[in-house]
């Protein structure tokens, strides 16, 4: 394959220690792919395989250009609910998504589109959660086979402005209201500080810690308390800090920690990951916590003059709206080759069933958050 005038390569790894070792070359490619996240960083992604993945199941769709890395697709073996080839990162992923050079857009996606033709003769290809913008998009605007786009998960966006212009958003009621919040943690004494990267990793130890306080009795996702959600959160988040492509900022009253914000970050989008506080910060000091981490977190923003959106993720609680986001929905993109066009089929019908499910449910529904 060429690509003007110089040869494009593709590879499919399949082995830890190289996954691993591909690091350098996959930073540089991150850092060339406009649309990427923070959530492709090999960081994140390699951290990821190391707590959850499976051996045996690991592809890596690789392609260069003259020895060059300028498209990557991390993908991995699944056998059910239907044989499939899906992105790695899962289910506490919230962007998955491809990587291609900017310099070799056109090139790098047709690429990784002939590649995972090839190995779609027996699985489909079933891509979740691609922001809007994705560099996947590329991929499915040239796949010559069935293919179907299907909405996923919806996120929830804030312009990336100080605290003053969120605020001006809001209802003349409810802005006075926030305001007040804002001005009762000054007076309550309310400090925050974004800890350096050495001390990344003892804050997110106390991060879960007051996380599991604070759904105490409740319904936390019980792979917040699992050990290896712990080693993968440290693993991958200190580098990530190194690389400004992550901030933990803790907040202390009296002295003591009573919360732990994680944020990911990147040139176009910064997003809140996970936080924890302790009960008695809402219960007894009275604090609005939602408006005490967006505080924090314009604060920070707006100094840096770096991302346009501030993301709430994923879910589409209702305590969000309060704040009269923008809902962006992600988008999941399944590719098959006609002899498992039929699998393409079930998948489509699974999914248009669960939006149908959700839809009838969300009158009676207040989903509880993740974070």
């Amino acid at each position: 394959m060429t690509a003007a005038g110089r040869a494009l390569s593709v590879e499919v790894c399949t082995e830890e220690r190289a996954f691993a070792e591909l690091a350098g070359e996959w930073d540089r490619l991150y850092r060339a792919c406009p649309s990427a996240t923070p959530f492709q960083s090999h960081a994140w992604l390699h951290s990821w395989w190391l707590s959850y993945g499976h051996p045996g199941r690991l592809r890596l769709v690789l392609v260069r250009r003259s020895g060059e890395l300028v498209a990557a697709a991390p993908l991995m073996r699944v056998h059910h609910p239907l044989p499939a080839l899906v992105p790695v990162g899962g289910a506490i992923t919230d962007f998955c998504d491809v990587l291609i050079d900017a310099a070799a857009a056109l090139q790098g996606a047709g690429a990784l589109a002939d590649a995972l033709a090839d190995m779609a003769r027996t699985a489909l290809v079933d891509f979740r959660e691609v922001r809007p913008g994705g560099a996947m998009e590329r991929v499915y605007l040239c796949w010559r086979g069935p293919r179907h786009r299907v909405r996923d998960s919806v996120c929830l966006e804030l312009p990336a402005v100080p605290m003053g212009e969120l605020v001006e958003r809001l209802s003349s009621r409810h802005a006075q209201r926030v305001r007040n919040k804002v001005n009762r943690l000054a007076r309550l004494g309310v400090d925050w500080h974004e800890v350096s990267p050495d001390e990344a990793g003892d804050a997110l130890r106390r991060l879960l810690a007051l996380h599991r306080l604070q759904w105490q009795g409740r319904g936390m996702s019980p792979e917040h308390a699992r050990p290896r959600f712990l080693e993968h959160l440290v693993r991958s988040v200190v580098p990530m800090a190194r690389s400004g492509e992550a901030a933990v900022t803790e907040f202390l009253l009296d002295g003591e920690v009573v919360a732990v914000n994680l944020n990911v970050v990147s040139g176009r989008l910064a997003g809140t990951y996970l936080y924890g506080f302790h009960p008695r910060l809402r219960e007894e000091r009275k604090v609005d916590v939602t408006a005490m981490l967006l505080h924090a977190s314009t604060e920070r923003l707006a100094s840096g003059g770096g991302p346009r959106v501030l993301s709430l993720l994923r879910g589409d609680e209702p305590y969000k709206y309060r704040w009269h986001p923008e809902a962006v929905p992600n988008q999941r993109f399944l590719l098959a080759r006609r002899r498992t066009a039929p699998l393409l089929a079930a998948a489509a019908g699974e999914a248009a069933a669960r939006h149908r499910a959700k839809q009838v449910l969300r009158p009676n529904a207040g989903p509880a958050g993740r974070r």
